[in-house]
């Protein structure tokens, strides 16, 4: 199975390029920016094109949201005029008011922003004029490298003793980067091989918490960790903030689906979050770049 990845330097693109290189059913070809050409198609002949995230696209200025949804227009262009599958991967922040309870995959999101409302004008031409489509939606991304991997921006400003500000009343499910694309390979391995299940997913994290809480924990962790290594570092505090001063807002996906489909199961954040610090943590000894595909 040959994959074209768009934007080489996002954190989903990072975890596919580690997931692909530990099989040998998987051949990727990585595109530098969001641009595809049928032409470009046609040179690479790819079983699928996977678009990455917007992973905070209400931190973001409109004009870049725009930019991402004319991008994914021009790929759905290019992918049904050559018949190449398509895989969009959507934030949880679609669902901008959020839900009482998880969020399935039939409901359609109506946000009230504009940039987010453009984004779900795309993923309605892509069901109304594409059937060989997997919309992804997906908790907040972390990863260890990467554009958009929250994490490594967390580790930063708390090892150069920065207070690191994270809402404490928006409850989500962190995914990992790696958990996504693993999730991604296997199921486009089964897509290919005959499945006839295309369509909208979720995947996400298990265990709902607030940024505030995740961020807590990533602290704990760093902490603990490095004085098991002998080292002492004063690490900056963790500062809740609130949006939502009436009530919680909770932007849960439900993942059933995907696991009733392709066996696809969600990962612990937790768990995941201290893999990828411990890997961090060897690394640091080594004195090398991280590799999160790398065993501690």
């Amino acid at each position: 199975m040959k994959l074209l990845i768009l934007d080489a330097g996002h954190c989903l693109s990072l975890a596919l390029v580690r997931e692909a290189s530990r099989r040998s059913d998987t051949q990727l070809v990585i595109e530098p920016d969001t641009e595809l050409t049928p032409e470009r198609l046609d040179e690479v002949a790819p079983d699928a094109v996977i678009v990455p995230p917007l992973s905070h696209p209400l931190t973001l200025t409109p004009a870049a949201v725009t930019a991402h949804a004319d991008a994914v227009e021009v790929c759905l262009e290019a992918c049904l005029s050559r018949d190449v599958a398509l895989v969009w991967c959507v934030s949880d922040q679609l669902y901008e008011e959020g839900f009482g309870e998880p969020i399935d995959e039939h409901l359609v999101p109506a946000p009230r922003d504009e940039g987010l409302r453009r984004l779900v004008q795309v993923g309605d031409r892509i069901r109304a004029e594409y059937h060989r489509h997997l919309i992804v939606r997906l908790g907040p991304l972390f990863a260890l490298e990467g554009s958009h991997a929250w994490l490594n921006g967390v580790m930063d400003t708390l090892m150069a003793g920065g207070d690191a500000r994270a809402a404490e009343d928006v409850i989500f499910c962190p995914t990992s980067a790696d958990a996504v694309a693993l999730a991604l390979v296997g199921i486009l391995q089964q897509l290919t091989c005959g499945a006839s299940a295309w369509g909208a997913y979720h995947l996400a994290g298990t265990e709902p918490v607030s940024a505030f809480g995740f961020t807590s924990m990533v602290r704990t962790l760093l902490v603990t960790l490095l004085e098991g290594r002998g080292e002492s570092i004063s690490l900056g505090e963790v500062k809740a903030l609130n949006h939502h001063h009436d009530a919680k807002l909770h932007r849960v996906l439900n993942c059933r689906r995907v696991l009733d489909v392709f066996g696809v199961h969600q990962r612990p954040w937790r768990l995941e979050v201290e893999r990828m610090l411990n890997v961090w943590c060897l690394a640091r000894e080594d004195g090398h770049a991280p590799e999160e595909g790398e065993t501690p």
